[in-house]
């Protein structure tokens, strides 16, 4: 076996099909995001404005963020010193658990190093618990919820994407004694669409299966407080399970799920992603608490991002850009193709220090590539307007099609 060879043409058909990533290399400027520092392929640093984040309020600048985090790190160190049960356990952590519960309105809450994690652990660890466990999975879940559900090794099931008819019949086919457990995301981040949490909870109600809601790109986002898109729609309650993470909205790091004290204690146990992890830095889990406090009390990020990407919108279409239909706070613009979609994105960065990432296949279908950006509530209409003008001039010069 030549194993260089093997790696060699891995890396090779990535090129071939114009997906290969590439990382940027860049720097945040404190208290001035969303301009930041690129250092690539140039010499010295290159001002840049960030269009593609999921630090979408801007909290991971806010003063009282980074504030938290310094007090803690003058107060406890930088590391917590192992997994929560072996020294790994701090005040910090009970404080943000606590606020995750109340949050969401549940009994309990339990942290993780990611969202990736805490889907990852939950979901295995929570079917197999359950003996003869079916989960029904959206076609569109995130890739976190499939290894899961793969890990646990149970039946499953993957209904289309927020067809309640499809779900209703893959459901109605099965043992009504069988466990059951429904999985979905409240926001699509790809698309930007939201599930009907309604319909799936009075399904789940009919077939008696539980609820597991993935809110990751709506914590902090939607909501009096934050609480997302249950919070806003006044379902939380109603959903046995949401999880969701703290390196979107909340800007710092992190994952969680919230529950009952029962369910949270089977995963505290069972789950070798939870037990067998270093906890979370308490550094990061006071910027986290200081976020999280913060934005149950502001709505005025929430506003200024809800704003900016409407204005964001409007202008796409105005200017015949392909933008796709969102009723969230991403702005997708659909290119699809994975080459063209590339060489758009170097051309914003090259020529105009404008960073979008080119969003292709895994994360989206192929033929669906695309630019997906998140405008935040510190990009002004300055910056939004120069934004739309640069594509309008790339799409021209690389004979895309505008709309009439």
């Amino acid at each position: 076996m030549n194993y260089a060879d093997v790696f060699t043409k891995a890396i090779d058909r990535l090129h071939a099909e114009g997906r290969y990533r590439v990382f940027i290399d860049i720097l945040r400027n404190k208290g001035a995001y969303p301009n930041a520092r690129c250092f690539g392929g140039h010499n010295g640093p290159k001002p840049i404005t960030v269009w593609c984040s999921n630090d979408y309020l801007s909290m991971g600048q806010h003063p009282k963020v980074t504030a938290a985090m310094e007090e803690a790190l003058h107060d406890v160190g930088a590391g917590s010193g192992g997994t929560r049960n072996i020294g790994g356990n701090t005040h910090y952590h009970v404080d943000l658990e606590a606020e995750l519960a109340d949050l969401h309105g549940k009994q309990g809450a339990l942290l993780f190093t990611s969202g990736y994690v805490s889907n990852d652990a939950t979901l295995s660890t929570l079917a197999k618990i359950l003996p003869g466990c079916i989960v029904y999975s959206d076609e569109l879940n995130h890739a976190s919820m499939i290894a899961g559900i793969r890990n646990a090794g149970c039946e499953k099931r993957v209904y289309r994407h927020n067809d309640m008819a499809h779900l209703e019949e893959l459901l109605a086919a099965d043992d009504p004694e069988a466990p059951k457990l429904v999985a979905f995301e409240s926001v699509y981040s790809m698309d930007g669409d939201i599930a009907p949490i309604a319909d799936i909870c009075d399904l789940a109600d009919k077939y008696n299966a539980l609820t597991y809601c993935d809110e990751v790109h709506a914590v902090g986002m939607y909501g009096p407080r934050g609480g997302g898109i249950t919070e806003r729609d006044g379902l939380a309650e109603r959903v046995t399970i949401i999880e969701g993470t703290l390196g979107k909205a909340f800007g710092v790091m992190g994952g969680y799920i919230t529950t009952d004290k029962m369910i949270i204690d089977v995963i505290r146990s069972y789950a070798p992603g939870f037990i067998f992890t270093t906890s979370l830095s308490p550094v990061l889990v006071a910027g986290v608490l200081a976020s999280v406090r913060h934005l149950k009390a502001s709505s005025a990020e929430r506003d200024a991002q809800q704003a900016n990407a409407a204005m964001l919108k409007a202008l796409f279409a105005e200017a015949g850009l392909p933008v796709m239909p969102s009723t969230t706070h991403i702005v997708p613009l659909m290119v699809g193709d994975p080459v063209k979609t590339k060489k758009i994105s170097d051309i914003l960065l090259a020529e105009y220090g404008m960073y979008v990432q080119p969003i292709n296949f895994p994360t989206v279908p192929r033929g669906t590539e695309r630019l997906r950006f998140t405008p935040g509530p510190t990009h002004d209409e300055a910056m939004i307007r120069a934004l739309v003008g640069a594509l309008v001039e790339i799409w021209t010069r690389e004979e895309l099609r505008l709309a009439a």
